[in-house]
């Protein structure tokens, strides 16, 4: 009797485990085929031990990012339109140099000096009125311009003026030979002889400009930064923060490399 009840048991338990399987199998494929009930089993994960509703932070993710390349793209039109041009004055200004003037250099390389011996925390706190009377608001997107366009002009800046000491002086002095104008010589020498290093430096400042931007949600400037303060930190979702700090890192990757292929 028992041989029979082993007997039988056998192929119960072996259909089981095929049923089991197949089962198993057809949900997977049910899953897969139907983007809604893939959506629902992702819509919640867990990071060290916090659960993080995807399907509420996905929103806020895109308009974080959103207000990030604002604050970012309008910073980086201004370093580009001011700071390139003060950094070929600082340059040209510079002793033996072609527009030779010790008053522009110094009053020039002060106010550099000044900006950016200030962490840009402390520089964001200082501005807040002039941002505010700027803007209209000193909270959102429109007010962390200013503080980021006088950082990244500022930094842009002195590597322009970098970039141009690398130029080879011994062309300078062979287009001076040959009766080159100023504005020829800086149009068809120096500009680009140190275009290589003129780039490299705006990619620099674009990465820079993504921390700048990550530091301005302290003062509730919107963007990665405000998301992973206002959720991560205060709310203390440490999941939130640790994918906001992941999203950082994919756009500084995303910079550098796009910077590298120029």
């Amino acid at each position: 009797m028992a041989e029979e009840e082993v007997l039988n048991f056998a192929p119960t338990f072996e259909e089981s485990g095929a049923d089991s399987l197949t089962n198993a199998l057809g949900n997977s494929l049910q899953a897969v085929a139907n983007p809604d009930s893939w959506w629902e089993s992702f819509k919640n994960i867990h990071i060290l031990g916090d659960t993080i509703s995807v399907g509420y932070l996905i929103p806020e993710l895109g308009r974080a990012i959103i207000e990030t390349f604002l604050m970012c793209s309008f910073s980086l039109l201004l370093a580009v339109i001011i700071g390139l041009p003060l950094g070929f004055l600082l340059f040209l200004t510079r002793r033996d140099m072609l527009l030779e003037s010790r008053l522009l250099n110094f009053v020039g390389g002060l106010i550099i000096n000044v900006v950016r011996s200030l962490p840009f925390l402390i520089l964001l706190i200082l501005l807040i009125p002039v941002s505010q009377f700027i803007a209209r608001t000193s909270i959102g997107w429109q007010a962390a311009i200013f503080p980021l366009a006088l950082a990244s002009i500022t930094f842009y800046a002195r590597l322009v003026e970098s970039s141009l000491c690398e130029v080879d002086s011994g062309v300078l002095e062979s287009a001076k030979s040959y009766g080159a104008s100023n504005w020829l010589i800086i149009k068809a020498v120096l500009l680009p002889e140190s275009l290589p290093g003129l780039v490299r430096g705006f990619v620099m400042t674009a990465v820079s400009l993504i921390g700048y931007s990550a530091m301005a949600g302290v003062i509730g400037a919107g963007g990665v930064g405000f998301l992973a303060i206002n959720y991560g930190y205060y709310r203390y979702e440490t999941g939130v923060m640790l994918v906001t700090v992941i999203l950082l890192i994919l756009l500084v990757q995303a910079v550098q490399g796009f910077g590298d292929k120029l």
